[in-house]
């Protein structure tokens, strides 16, 4: 069976994305389906590229259980033939992912997280970077809830 290859995107990579790489990764080891899916992150932006997370970052997941093991890096063109789902946190980086020079026939793998949250408080995962831990753990929550509907999504066909 062929691996699902899931890329998250935000702008930095160093808040969302790799949260949301770590609490994907998470949950399907807890489904012990792990050995099904690649999973990675990235920014649009060059800004954090050999960084890690964000501290505060970090710190929310590891309160939650979950370790995030990520060095960032940027989107790249060969990432929209390579991965089968590209998850833009936002509006903004959904339009940076179009930027780059794509195939019609990639369209339709690209969408944004919010997409997934069973709430669906609104269109996008806020950054939190320029606001407090309340922010992280807002943006954890909401991950939280996104992934799980975007696994089981995954996983019922």
């Amino acid at each position: 069976m062929e691996r699902k290859k899931i890329l998250f995107v935000c702008l930095g990579n160093i808040c969302r994305s790799p949260l949301a790489e770590a609490i994907f990764k998470h949950k399907l080891k807890q489904r012990g389906i792990e050995d099904q899916f690649e999973v990675d992150s990235c920014g649009t932006a060059n800004y954090h590229i050999g960084d890690p997370p964000d501290t505060r970052t970090i710190a929310n997941a590891q309160r939650q259980g979950i370790t995030i093991d990520h060095i960032g890096r940027q989107l790249q063109p060969i990432d929209l033939d390579y991965y089968d789902l590209i998850v833009a946190m936002d509006k903004s980086n959904l339009a940076n992912i179009f930027k780059l020079q794509y195939k019609e026939e990639q369209i339709g793998k690209i969408t944004l997280m919010r997409e997934y949250d069973p709430l669906q408080n609104g269109e996008e995962v806020p950054d939190p970077y320029y606001g407090g831990e309340k922010g992280f753990q807002t943006v954890f929550e909401i991950l939280d809830r996104s992934t799980e509907a975007l696994i089981d999504k995954l996983t019922s066909k």
